[in-house]
């Protein structure tokens, strides 16, 4: 039996939204980026990108368990010298609910052009509204 290599031709995307309400914001992520590579379909293979579109909805409404919320940091460096940078989980939940989930997930992606390739399939919103209804997306239970 020979080892199956997928063509650009026959990669098909479907669209999938996920419901963050209540739920731990990594096991979202990790789903997500589950999704995003593709390895829910039996097709995967880890050098070819053949993942689908994801929407995270309600990414306000996720929880982060423990002391996360008071004692975790979201650093990042602006480039400039002491330009180190830290936010509190707290408030970039209160403010940025979106742009932590899509940090989230951008963790659990690999450091290539495959993970950022994935990436750009990825919506994230902080309500239940998202602007992709014309392309039919399936709810995704996590």
């Amino acid at each position: 039996m020979s080892t199956y290599m997928p063509k650009a031709k026959d990669v098909s995307r479907k669209w999938y939204v996920l419901d963050a309400e209540g739920k731990a914001l990594g096991r979202v992520a990790a789903k997500a980026a589950h999704i995003l590579r593709g390895k829910h379909k039996p097709t995967f293979v880890p050098h070819f990108d053949n993942g689908d579109h994801v929407i995270i909805i309600n990414c306000d409404k996720a929880v982060l368990t423990g002391n996360k919320l008071e004692q975790k940091l979201h650093t990042w460096h602006t480039g400039w010298i002491g330009g180190l940078k830290q936010v509190k989980y707290k408030d970039l939940m209160a403010t940025k609910a979106d742009k932590a989930m899509m940090i989230a997930v951008n963790g659990m992606l690999p450091n290539n052009t495959l993970g950022r390739a994935a990436l750009t399939r990825l919506r994230t919103y902080k309500g239940t509204e998202h602007k992709h209804q014309a392309q039919k997306p399936e709810n995704y239970e996590i």
